[in-house]
This record gives C-alpha cells, sequence and structure tokens, in this order.
C-alpha cells in the first residue's frame, strides 16, 4: 500500500506525501481561496495574510524546521496523474519520551473532497507514524458537526474518545471538539488475562 521514496516522500495509490516547496505557493493560495467557503466553517480564523506569498514562504522554513527538528511532518498531498496539489495533512505536536504520540490535522480543496484522497493519505500517514517514526498514539479532533470528517476518522481506525470544551478557535469562535484516537497496538475492548 506505501512506499517510501527518499525519506520525505511517502508514496500511496494515487497520490505522493511530501513537504511543501516554495514553488507550491501559487497552487497553494489558488485551492485554498477557491475553498474559502468550504474550509471557513472548520478551521481557525485566517490572518490578513493567510494567502501571501512571504506567510508561505514561512510555512514552508517552518515545515522545513519541523521535520529537521522531528517535531512535527507537514505534508502536501499531490496526486501523481497531473501533479495537481489537492490538500494537506499533518502530524504536529509529536511528543516523544513516554508519550510517543502526535496530533493529526487535514484539509483538502473542496473540488478533491470526497473522492477517498485524504483516506488514502491518513491511513498512509498513520502507518509512517506508527511504523518509521516509532509514534504510540495518533490523535485527532474535529467539531462534533463535522460527520465527514468524523466518519473519515472513523474509517481509518481512529476511535472516539470524548469532547473537549472551548478546544480550538474555529472561525472567530471557542469550539468544542470531537477527540479521536488511533493507537499503534490497540487493546481499548479486550480484556487482559493474567
Amino acid at each position: 500500500m506505501l512506499t517510501l521514496k527518499r525519506k520525505l516522500a511517502i508514496e500511496t495509490e494515487r497520490l505522493t506525501l511530501r513537504p511543501p516547496v516554495h514553488a507550491d505557493f501559487q497552487s497553494w493560495a489558488t485551492l485554498r481561496s477557491e475553498s474559502i467557503a468550504y474550509l471557513r466553517p472548520w478551521e481557525p480564523s485566517w490572518a490578513s495574510d493567510h494567502l501571501s506569498r512571504k506567510a508561505f514562504s514561512n510555512r514552508v522554513y517552518w515545515a522545513s524546521r519541523s521535520v529537521t527538528g522531528g517535531t512535527a511532518l507537514p505534508l502536501f498531498l499531490i496526486r501523481r496523474k497531473d501533479n495537481a496539489l489537492i490538500g494537506a495533512i499533518t502530524l504536529d505536536n509529536i511528543r516523544r519520551g513516554p508519550a510517543q504520540a502526535g496530533t493529526l490535522g487535514y484539509w483538502t480543496g473542496e473540488c478533491f473532497a470526497r473522492r477517498g484522497y485524504m483516506r488514502e493519505a491518513i491511513e498512509a500517514t498513520v502507518h509512517h507514524a506508527f511504523t518509521r517514526l516509532d509514534l504510540s498514539r495518533i490523535e485527532a479532533a474535529c467539531l462534533p458537526e463535522n460527520a465527514a470528517s468524523r466518519g473519515l476518522l472513523e474509517k481509518t481506525g481512529f476511535k472516539y474518545e470524548g469532547v473537549a470544551q472551548s478546544y480550538l478557535q474555529i472561525d472567530g469562535r471557542w469550539r468544542n471538539h470531537v477527540l479521536y484516537a488511533h493507537l499503534r497496538h490497540d487493546r481499548r475492548g479486550k480484556t487482559i488475562v493474567g
């Protein structure tokens, strides 16, 4: 299902997942601006310079430092058949030591939604996190009314864990989120004997 191409690209059936580069700016800005009404209800409010080249450059530098430092794995989803940028997935807040955990976030352009791309990306990223990064727990959160995201998380092996009150500011308001987790060695619901 998944192979690694160099150390910073993950190949799936239809996608290449790789860190952003400066040359992605126009594709990213266009996709984000064309999808603003689709994304706005689920994301933190965008800064006034969100779609600027400078803000994107800062994002690329952050991605590079995060990958090098092992604190995050920010990846763009590139559809191989036409090299189109279709969204992004980030394994962020990577914690080592006793936690061995990270937090997953993702978005896709409206025109690429509900085609199975993000499911493919989540499965590949989680597999990479467990097998290459040696993480034990991947967490994700979404708004309770985001049925599409909740269904996607459940289809990719995440299990509901509860509700976090006022978890993030989304579209300018503090919002509750439902919490999910995917465990490398999931024993939830199993009885341990002995």
